[in-house]
């Protein structure tokens, strides 16, 4: 959902560019070459390759290279190679669709031939989409302008495998929707013998579009138009297709179910040329259902299915890796790796292809965060876990046959946060660690022994000197609920004097805020140092975050967001007020996107404990916020509509007593400014009087346009200042 820029994506785009420690964002990308010793990546404009263990270093595609003919140099934003290694897709001249740059221009470099070549160059300019080899390198497939192509390299001829594409009935790719909740974007999958094209169509001719207005681009406003499904409206349908490249005709798969009423956000081949597997999920997304179904005679049989309370995550929902498709099969296509929290824990199972045997992996009371790799041939599955200390993340690996027990692989001295890329073996990773005192530092390392390879690729560590102003600390409510908090004191800290404190919160199923990492304290909406300035500022963890804490944990707000996680809040909040050198009577509360409705909903459910609320794109009636989402943590508005209610914040904007900045975009497409103009008539309603910001066109992130970060900062930090004034009393 949205974080701010933490949003979900916003706890993803502010908790990717506020928590994520700098150093670490800036770590280039890298993808690994078959042999599993060696990497590329781009330098400068350049293709580099290292091998692994010594280092050395190789320019595979100068910046001289990189000019097509009459043209200039490429500023290439990703590239692929093909099976063979023999050519690279290079993506360029890239546009954003919604959050994400995925619509460009492609070229195709022969690394042989040293010949270049642009793909779809009759195609409007910027306009394909996850164009990819095929197995065979001889033809690329791409999506433009919502239709398939595939293109052959030696002849340069193109063919439409689908020609209905619209704004409305989409091929190869996604709506909003399963865009921002699915991470669905990539739609469409070669087979592995390159015969067939596997693709997702959507079809939301039937869903109702979200007008934003803009204002400020021409002389006359004009409507920009969203296919957005709210909360209780039905999903776009979906269908699973097959096309024969040779033939052009598209088989569709018989997938049982009300395509209205389900999703199928994961399709992959399944290990062959023969049969799609597929993840069926219903409506409330609570239950899952694994389907085989023949690519040729699109038959469908269910193989595995599960249920949970609650809802189900989706892989890719916690572990990135997967955004963009992948299926972890074992033995030859006989078994597949699944993870489920049936146990009470996030734990992963061998799953055989009928469904009939499965066995438990990873065994213990702990959380797996992350998939790290898998080495079939040496028996390991490699993965991030922090059995002890739900603020940290390890490398962890146990035997793939279940009979092993968890192998800590992260230095026993290195206490924090620590990532890693490895290689296909597992015998090399990129490894990046950090803590709050320590900024974060990127090496290479050998597995399992983490040696360090000395000579190998360039060491990057962050400027600055170690700092330690950063506290964790646990808090108990009186409801016996523990938290993770923690909390920067003032710089001239004196315990005989009160000091206002300022909670920064997000609170919902998509943020996490209390990591221990590198820069977890900073706040880039406000000018200067809140330590030096005299202000305590904190964060804690309450149930329904997604903390490695366990299912029960995580789930506990099912139908009561807006109410379980604001009560731990606010009883938490309650319990370190208490601490003497805090002081009651100054109490601020800020937060972005889920962020923003929690600090409304702090605000107005507990106008006693909090004076002062910055709330930044806030959802104000859950009713307003897309059905996947909602849906997912909330069920539907039919059966019990008298959730969303409670916990939307407008529904208690008539208590409001203390100092309120409302902020959002006029462009947001995420959550829409609608929300705005439905919280303003109800403040107004009740002779609210409060501070509003609308910022012109600008979307969820609030970014775009000149001089927007430098107002926002101002505008937060006089606030701040203004109504809840810094420094010791």
């Amino acid at each position: 959902m949205f974080v701010p820029p933490r949003s979900r994506l916003s706890v993803l785009i502010f908790l990717l560019l506020l928590s994520l420690p700098a150093a670490w964002a800036q770590t280039p990308p890298l993808q690994w070459l078959r042999a599993g010793n060696a990497y590329t990546t781009l330098e400068k404009g350049e293709l580099v390759q290292y091998t692994l263990p010594a280092g050395g270093r190789t320019t595979l595609l100068g910046s001289a290279q990189l000019v097509p003919a009459g043209g200039q140099p490429l500023k290439v934003q990703s590239y692929a190679f093909s099976a063979d290694e023999g050519q690279v897709l290079l993506f360029a001249n890239t546009r954003k669709v919604w959050r994400y740059n995925t619509r460009g221009d492609y070229w195709v470099y022969d690394r042989a031939k040293k010949s270049f070549k642009q793909v779809g160059k009759d195609r409007p300019a910027a306009s394909l989409m996850f164009a990819k080899f095929s197995p065979g390198a001889d033809k690329v497939a791409y999506v433009s302008e919502n239709n398939l192509y595939v293109e052959d390299l030696a002849s340069g001829e193109t063919k439409a495998l689908t020609t209905d594409g619209t704004r409305k009935r989409i091929n190869g790719t996604f709506d909003w929707a399963y865009e921002e909740e699915f991470f669905c974007r990539d739609g469409f999958r070669w087979s592995p013998d390159g015969r067939r094209i596997a693709y997702w169509q959507m079809d939301a001719q039937g869903v109702k579009d979200y007008l934003m207005v803009n204002n400020v681009d021409s002389l006359y406003p004009f409507a920009v138009p969203v296919e957005y499904p709210v909360a209780g409206e039905p999903p776009s349908p979906y269908k699973i297709g097959v096309a024969d490249v040779a033939a052009g005709t598209t088989r569709w798969m018989d997938i049982p179910g009300d395509p209205q009423q389900h999703y199928v956000p994961r399709m992959e081949w399944a290990a062959g040329s023969d049969e799609l597997i597929v993840q069926q999920l219903n409506r409330k997304q609570n239950g899952s259902n694994l389907l085989l179904c023949n690519a040729a005679t699109g038959q469908s049989r269910q193989m595995y299915a599960e249920k949970d309370e609650a809802w189900i995550d989706i892989l890719p929902l916690w572990d990135g890796d997967y955004k963009d498709g992948g299926w972890d099969w074992l033995a030859g296509g006989k078994e597949f790796l699944w993870p489920s929290e049936k146990d009470g824990w996030r734990h992963l199972y061998r799953v055989a292809r009928d469904g009939k045997k499965e066995t438990l992996v990873t065994r213990g009371d702990y959380d797996v965060m992350e998939i790290a790799a898998l080495d079939e041939k040496g028996g390991y599955v490699y993965f991030i876990a922090s059995p002890t200390n739900a603020t940290q993340k390890y490398l962890y690996r146990t035997r793939l046959d279940g009979k092993g027990k968890p192998e800590r692989l992260s230095p026993a001295a290195q206490a924090g946060t620590h990532a890693y890329q490895l290689s296909p073996d597992g015998r090399f990773a990129r490894h990046r660690f950090s803590n709050a005192a320590t900024p974060p530092v990127t090496a290479w390392v050998s597995l399992p022994d983490h040696k360090p390879l000395a000579a190998a690729a360039p060491v990057a560590a962050a400027p600055g000197k170690p700092s330690s102003r950063v506290e964790f600390f646990k808090v108990k409510t009186p409801e016996g609920v523990e938290m993770d908090g923690w909390l920067v004191k003032p710089t001239s800290f004196d315990s005989t004097k009160k000091y206002p404190v300022v909670f920064y919160v997000y609170t919902e199923p998509w943020g996490q805020t209390v990591q221990d990492e590198y820069g977890v304290s900073d706040n880039a909406l406000y000018q200067g140092d809140m330590a030096a300035d005299g202000y305590i500022y904190v964060s804690m963890d309450n149930r329904g975050t997604p903390v490695p804490k366990g299912r029960a944990w995580r789930k506990s707000v099912y139908r009561q967001i807006g109410q379980v996680n604001i009560r731990d809040q606010a009883l938490a909040a309650k319990e370190f007020l208490k601490r003497p050198y805090a002081d009651p009577s100054r109490v601020a509360v800020w937060g972005w996107s889920g962020g923003g409705s929690a600090t409304l909903n702090l605000l107005f459910q507990y106008p006693d404990l909090y004076q002062t609320g910055i709330a930044v794109a806030a959802v104000g009636s859950q009713l307003t916020y897309d059905n996947i989402y909602q849906e997912r943590y909330m069920g539907l508005p039919q059966e019990n509509r008298e959730d969303f209610v409670k916990g939307s914040p407008i529904t208690y904007a008539k208590n409001l007593r203390g100092n309120l900045l409302y902020i959002h975009g006029t462009g947001d497409d995420n959550v829409h400014y609608q929300n705005a103009e439905l919280l303003v008539n109800e403040l107004i309603k009740h002779n609210k009087q409060f501070q509003f910001m609308p910022y012109p066109n600008r979307t969820h992130g609030i970014s775009e346009g000149e001089g927007t970060a430098r107002h926002l900062s101002t505008l937060f930090t006089t606030y701040l200042k203004t109504h809840c004034p810094p420094g010791g009393r």
